[in-house]
């Protein structure tokens, strides 16, 4: 190593993906490789409980973690546990095999703190910032008909299914996604699968300036393929639409999905038309950190491109204990673009949830991480550190109009109307001379600050 190398504040050096070994858990030591391989097997032997996860790691972890996991549920969670065994093999794959070690390792691991929360984790004075809300992007009210969501002029949101192979504690839309918890009694999807598909692309055939559809939901690897192949190939029939990105968290933690000869072949189908059609279309996975970026994520990832997809995207979202370090992003990111065949594209801020604000961002350190990861990857390559704005969508963290560092309030606007104002005829210059607000994290600001918002907002949160 050259001496201007050693002072650079990130080192790179190129390594290697690697794939735990599931057999040093207790419960998988006689699980095969054809078995881990086999997305059946992964689905049916999900941890959804702590009996589960007994049954797995069995003596390593000691009481105290059980303890503060079921507190979790019965205090904070939002999310109903659902962790693949994918997922849960990444977590402390290099613990040591005694219980107290083990367990220590174990909840210090940045995997675990979003798909496995515990109480402790938590804020234990404002676990919840006091504007917090259930559906934090008001996505819902943006429906234009139901699961269609039309909040910027040219581009769609089509959540086509409520559930997903994997729940994260930190889910955007934790008031829609998953089973009801202790916390929340979640909103329902009410139509028939095949009657929202259908208001769906009547909508966009009635509105043409749309051309670009996120299909989403949930997850996509939780529709059957024949119904999402059916309802891409009737999209691409709509010469309006030139990009189709369809989002799966299941690329990283369920990657046995994608691999599936059936779902291959039927992505190169859609594909094939897709190219004679001169329509971009995309995979959008989200992977937050490095361990889980295995190599059968590369795997899938290489076989959709195979197939014919255009490109893998990875969608992270930066929190704290998670990635919230220039080493950590750029390290998943080096693993992302440079091993796996992903492009790294966007880290999201964790938006305002009830019981986030252990894993929220300010936006002034979001505005040093983007500056920090800077000059090391690919300009192509070179993820962008957004903030997912209430009411008005995507922005780049350096593009706040305004900023209280004290109070913790950004301001930021637009350019456009979404499809509830323009239905309501909202003043084009109200919509885009308004200014829309989003709020750090109480803890990060200074006394004052701390001390405006408890005389503002008492007990809040």
């Amino acid at each position: 190593m050259s001496e201007d190398t050693a002072r650079q504040p990130y080192h790179y050096v190129r390594t290697a993906l690697a794939e735990p070994d599931w057999r040093r858990l207790p419960g998988w030591r006689e699980v095969t490789a054809a078995q881990w391989r086999d997305a059946r097997w992964q689905r049916a032997h999900c941890v959804k409980n702590a009996r589960q996860l007994r049954a797995v790691v069995g003596d390593l972890l000691e009481d105290r973690f059980y303890r503060e996991l079921e507190a979790d549920r019965q205090q904070f969670a939002t999310m109903s546990l659902l962790v693949p065994p994918q997922m849960l093999n990444t977590m402390a794959p290099d613990a040591p095999g005694r219980p107290a070690a083990f367990t220590d390792a174990f909840l210090a691991d940045p995997l675990r703190r979003y798909l496995l929360p515990v109480r402790s984790d938590r804020e234990q004075d404002r676990p919840s910032h006091p504007l917090a809300e259930r559906d934090s992007l008001h996505e819902a009210g943006m429906w234009v008909v139901e699961g269609l969501t039309h909040r910027y002029p040219t581009k769609v949101l089509a959540e086509l299914v409520s559930t997903c192979p994997q729940y994260c504690g930190h889910c955007t839309r934790m008031d829609l996604v998953g089973n009801s918890v202790p916390q929340v009694t979640k909103a329902r999807l009410v139509l028939r699968p095949a009657d929202r598909q259908e208001q769906m692309l009547d909508y966009l055939k009635r509105t043409p300036q749309v051309r670009d559809v996120v299909v989403s939901g949930g997850d996509l690897a939780n529709v059957p393929w024949p119904r999402l192949e059916g309802f891409l190939l009737r999209l691409l029939e709509l010469g309006s639409v030139r990009d189709i990105r369809l989002a799966s968290k299941a690329l990283v933690g369920l990657p046995q999905h994608w691999l599936q000869p059936e779902v291959l072949a039927g992505m190169a189908r859609v594909a094939a038309v897709a190219a004679r059609r001169s329509v971009n279309l995309a995979v959008h996975t989200h992977a937050n950190h490095v361990r889980s970026v295995t190599p059968l994520v590369a795997e899938a990832a290489r076989a959709l491109l195979d197939a014919g997809v255009r490109d893998v995207r990875n969608q992270g979202v930066l929190m704290r204990g998670v990635n919230a370090t220039a080493g950590d992003l750029l390290d998943l990111c080096f693993a992302l673009q440079g091993e796996a065949n992903i492009l790294p594209y966007y880290f999201y801020l964790c938006d305002m949830i009830p019981n986030a604000e252990h894993w929220r961002v300010a936006v002034h350190e979001a505005q040093r991480l983007q500056e920090d990861i800077m000059g090391y990857l690919p300009g192509y390559a070179t993820p962008r550190i957004v903030v997912d704005v209430p009411d008005l969508g995507k922005r780049w963290v350096h593009q706040a109009v305004d900023y209280d560092r004290e109070r913790g309030i950004s301001y930021w606007t637009k350019s456009y109307r979404t499809a509830p104002e323009t239905r309501a005829a909202t003043d084009p210059a109200e919509a885009t001379g308004r200014r829309y607000p989003c709020y750090d994290p109480i803890s990060t600001l200074p006394a004052a600050g701390r001390d405006w918002w408890a005389a503002h907002h008492p007990g809040g949160g």
